[in-house]
């Protein structure tokens, strides 16, 4: 019997990261995990028995590479949405993900306001698929530019931050600040996420102008002071 709840397949070789994509899921209304697979014989069987509607996909696992999975669903017609969620940063990556049709693509760690934005906006985009299908006309331009407006809409999200502040680093950088209690430097900060310690401090300052951040004088071991970093318990 089929309802009206969005069907997930979760494929994610490390259990723990599949158990709280699950959890997260439970937590929006309209979706309902259906099965998790941690290995390509396993995604590939369950792919055949409950036919997912959307599926959460990883890239690295140890028997296989998400995008090549991701062109096996394509290549067989099966009509599953992809989002995919990765460690991955690599340009080449994504591009090609995107290339492959998937509706979006979240870098870990994945922080669950934009796990739910990308849920919701695929939920609202699975309700206009719907009932153009449900149509006994020709679709018009207005309908198709309504199903593409969903990429727009990822594509403007960015602009609320202004230029050289993107808003998956920015979260990155929250998440370090966050968990370490004494504050950070912004060296400290370039290693833990992998960024340049100048793109660092341009994140942290900016955090500090927006007041989630508060920041510090701190003395070395030779006495030159350096800026350290806190989270503004206040804000």
């Amino acid at each position: 019997m089929k309802t009206n709840l969005v069907e997930v397949l979760i494929v994610e070789d490390d259990s723990r990261i599949a158990e709280i994509h699950q959890r997260f899921i439970e937590r929006i209304d309209g979706f309902s995990v259906i099965g998790i697979a941690t290995n390509y014989q396993e995604a590939v069987d369950l792919f055949e028995i409950v036919k997912p509607q959307l599926v959460i996909l990883d890239v690295y696992f140890p028997d296989m590479n998400g995008l090549d999975f991701l062109k096996w669903i394509k290549e067989n017609s099966i009509m599953a949405d992809v989002i995919m969620i990765t460690a991955s940063k690599e340009i080449d990556s994504v591009n090609q993900a995107i290339n492959y049709g998937v509706f979006d693509f979240i870098i870990k760690p994945v922080i669950f306001d934009r796990f739910k934005k990308s849920l919701i906006r695929y939920a609202n985009y699975s309700k206009k698929i719907k009932s153009l299908q449900s149509k006994s006309v020709y679709i018009t331009q207005t309908d198709i530019d309504g199903l593409i407006g969903k990429n727009i809409t990822m594509m403007e999200e960015p602009s609320q931050y202004p230029k050289g502040i993107d808003k998956l680093t920015l979260e990155k950088v929250l998440i370090s600040i966050k968990e370490e209690k004494n504050g950070m430097t912004a060296e400290h900060v370039s290693h833990e996420i992998g960024v340049s310690r100048t793109t660092a401090r341009r994140y942290l300052e900016y955090l500090v102008s927006e007041g989630k951040v508060v920041a510090d004088l701190a003395y070395g071991t030779i006495g030159r002071p350096e800026r350290v970093y806190l989270i503004n318990s206040g804000s």
